[in-house]
């Protein structure tokens, strides 16, 4: 069974149209990955900042201030440095949700395009092509990880 190296290769063993709707997909792909790892990493500052600052008011806001909720805000209140804190917490979070959109978006186009590509597979695939598509879906699924066999994700 032959493989396939290259994105190049696959545009020789397709025509031009099945060849851009798969370079487009692998973009696709590239683009959600990128988006989840960032919010990934957006999750792990935001929880690594948020477990820091919780510790830091445990240790100088709650603590000493434990017997009135009173003195606990207004000592939370007397720093400048605890708002500023919870503002970067709260930014952090609001950064993560941003990116977590994105990355919904990015998955929602890609899986549009290659549920696309499934569906017109007897269209994109026709007579001697149709036996060489194996070649390309497998090739699709080792170098990429890009499922066009089944629709489900």
């Amino acid at each position: 069974m032959k493989e396939i190296n290259e994105i190049n290769e696959i545009n020789e063993i397709t025509d031009r149209a099945t060849g851009q709707m798969l370079t487009n997909l692998i973009e696709k792909k590239r683009k959600f990955d990128q988006l989840k790892k960032q919010h990934h990493f957006a999750l792990w500052v935001t929880a690594v900042g948020c477990t820091i600052f919780l510790y830091y008011l445990t240790h100088t806001v709650i603590g000493p201030h434990a017997y009135s909720a009173a003195s606990m805000i207004t000592a939370f209140v007397s720093k400048s440095l605890h708002l500023y804190a919870f503002l970067a917490v709260a930014g952090m979070a609001g950064a993560t949700k941003i990116f977590y959109q994105r990355k919904e978006k990015a998955e929602k186009e890609f899986h549009a395009l290659r549920c696309e590509i499934i569906d017109r597979s007897k269209d994109l695939w026709k007579e001697e092509a149709w036996m060489n598509r194996h070649i390309v879906f497998e090739t699709m699924k080792k170098q990429y990880d890009i499922n066009l066999f089944h629709e489900a994700k």
